[in-house]
């Protein structure tokens, strides 16, 4: 099959209502993709102020503000009209990226209609509550992401960690790699600004640590803070930046 043939339904949690690495990942895939010839239509939440323009058709799904923490948004179900739209677009691959309610249906609908399904694995979501006091949630969220992802054809992580994971949880024992590199039009030295740094009251000769990231427990402030504090003890030099 060329690249031409391929009509690709991605399913997405979060596309582009809120930036994270992940839907920038999806859609610099997409907008390969589309460069290439193939066909691809997104099916996601949607939001009245996106944080970025989406690459490709984006069909806004159903879904409701995940509660304490109103800028995401969880899929309910998929209605009669976007399965309508399935229909009319009759993908050959049909790629999840988010195990969330509209995860599960797009892989049933794949199922009845004999088209291949592709997982991609972006966030460990069943460590999510042991940064809450319910620990004991991981295992059926475990159980719930084993039920979806047993029943891809294909799954990909980001990483030879992330895929060793996978294995040892049983979600697959054949998961492919799906490397992203690093964007050096970005993450290049060319790029550094003497006067900002120092606008911010950071010396030149010191090193910076810096965090990146949403300031919720989940993403590691643990050990990050405790890195810094082990830093201090030592008195080694730094500044942080967050």
């Amino acid at each position: 099959m060329d690249i031409s043939d391929l009509r690709i339904a991605l399913f997405s949690g979060n596309y582009n209502y809120v930036r994270d690495g992940a839907n920038q990942a999806l859609n610099r895939l997409v907008g390969w993709l589309l460069d290439n010839g193939a066909q691809v239509r997104v099916y996601s939440p949607t939001t009245k102020t996106p944080a970025f323009e989406p690459a490709g058709d984006l069909i806004s799904l159903p879904s409701l503000p995940i509660p304490g923490r109103a800028e995401y948004r969880v899929t309910t179900i998929l209605p009669p009209r976007i399965k309508k739209d399935l229909n009319r677009f009759a993908p050959n691959i049909v790629h999840v990226s988010s195990p969330d309610s509209a995860g599960h249906s797009a892989v049933r609908w794949a199922q009845r209609h004999a088209i291949p399904v592709l997982g991609s694995v972006h966030t460990r979501f069943e460590t999510y509550p042991r940064y809450y006091n319910m620990a004991f949630l991981e295992p059926v969220l475990e159980a719930i992401l084993r039920r979806l992802y047993r029943k891809c054809d294909a799954i990909v992580a980001p990483s030879d960690s992330m895929a060793q994971v996978l294995r040892e949880q049983r979600m697959s024992y054949d998961v492919g790699i799906w490397s992203r590199g690093v964007d050096k039009t970005i993450f290049n030295p060319q790029m550094r600004d003497m006067d900002w740094r120092r606008s911010l009251g950071l010396a030149d000769d010191v090193p910076v640590i810096g965090f990146l990231g949403r300031l919720v427990m989940e993403k590691g402030l643990d050990v990050f803070s405790d890195s810094i504090d082990r830093l201090v003890r030592r008195q080694v030099p730094h500044q942080v930046l967050v």
